[in-house]
């Protein structure tokens, strides 16, 4: 077979398996449902954007949440349901793509920064805005460290504009990572999103499935639910993912399906991460005992080979809360002799870490 005969074949074998699929768009992960699953958690978000538009007054909002519990989403289909005829104006960006203030301004404005400084491109901005403004950074904790103020922060934060300011962040350390300033006049209401049950779980496939599907049985969605929620710090999208593939691939198995969902997810996220939090998964995979302490001073050690400042016994420990918010690791409480530690256990496979691990430091 060549390659012509092969893309014949795999073409046939798509149109076959993928005959019940009605519309693809609602699989993608940037796909906003025209009615998103209602959560108590989106009533003190939607509350202080409509106090906002009420009375001017910035009511900053922090919300956290592990990967996968519905934070952008939320934020992106308030957005859009509030802009324009809603009656507010809207600025957003990801830190994942933008992850300095300079790149931030830049992107929101459409320009090259190149040749521009910050407080030029902060003056068009005020310029450009000079009314109310609801500012949504998206994964904030993704801003590079080389930001160490995150000045994009304290601008909005100060500007006489007032505007609104509502952060999105994995790492539940976040806001105590800011300087004082900083945290003085952001001074947010941070709201908290649970991790889906394995109900909410089963709505949102259903929805999913009735919009994008002829037909799927309840008991594949049910499955897959109850797979996500006891594997993957419920992270939805790997749920979106695996009905996706089934749809596609029937005769797969749903088990290999969402083993596979799983780890495409997973190298995403590893993949984002900053050295510092690679030096520390990597001294976790090392260290086989797994405790903490343990795994601080091999941390510490591997930091210096690669001329890498370490963090500090309490930052590392941050660190590692934000590493289970991502659903990368689990601290498990150990008895060892008559007191209790704790204990590092990765919930990944290491050979995305080791592929990962190669393409960052060779």
């Amino acid at each position: 077979m060549d390659i012509e005969d092969y893309l014949i074949e795999k073409q046939q074998h798509l149109a076959r398996n993928t005959s019940q699929v009605r519309d693809f768009r609602v699989f993608d992960f940037n796909h906003i449902p025209p009615k998103p699953l209602m959560r108590e958690e989106a009533k003190p978000v939607i509350d202080a954007l409509l106090r906002y538009r009420h009375t001017g007054i910035a009511n900053n909002v922090l919300i956290l949440g592990c990967r996968g519990s519905g934070k952008s989403l939320m934020a992106r289909y308030l957005m859009n349901l509030l802009g324009g005829r809603g009656g507010l104006d809207f600025a957003y960006a990801n830190c994942r793509q933008s992850n300095t203030s300079f790149s931030v301004l830049a992107s929101v404005l459409g320009v090259r920064p190149r040749g521009v400084s910050l407080k030029e491109l902060w003056s068009r901005f005020t310029d450009l805005h000079r009314g109310r403004l609801v500012f949504i950074l998206d994964e904030i904790d993704l801003m590079s460290d080389r930001d160490k103020n995150k000045d994009i922060l304290y601008l909005l934060s100060r500007s006489p504009n007032n505007y609104m300011l509502v952060l999105l962040s994995n790492n539940p350390k976040f806001y105590q990572s800011l300087d004082q300033s900083t945290q003085s006049t952001l001074q947010p209401a941070v709201v908290h999103f649970r991790n889906y049950d394995a109900v909410e779980l089963q709505q949102i496939l259903a929805d999913r499935a009735k919009r994008g599907l002829r037909s799927v049985p309840a008991g594949i969605i049910n499955e897959i639910a109850a797979m996500t929620v006891k594997n993957t710090n419920s992270d939805v999208r790997v749920a979106i993912k695996t009905l996706y593939c089934w749809a596609t691939e029937p005769h797969t198995s749903l088990k290999e399906h969402f083993e596979n969902a799983r780890r495409d997810i997973v190298v995403d996220i590893i993949r984002d991460l900053n050295d510092r939090n690679l030096i520390i998964l990597k001294s976790a995979m090392a260290e086989h005992d797994g405790y903490v302490k343990s795994v601080y001073d091999a941390y510490c050690r591997l930091s210096t080979r690669l001329n890498e400042e370490p963090f500090s016994y309490v930052h590392f420990y941050s660190n590692l809360s934000y590493l289970q918010s991502l659903g990368l690791i689990l601290l498990v409480s150990t008895k060892v002799a008559r007191t209790y530690t704790n204990r590092i256990q990765l919930t990944f496979d290491p050979q995305v870490l080791d592929m990962v691990w190669s393409m960052r430091f060779g």
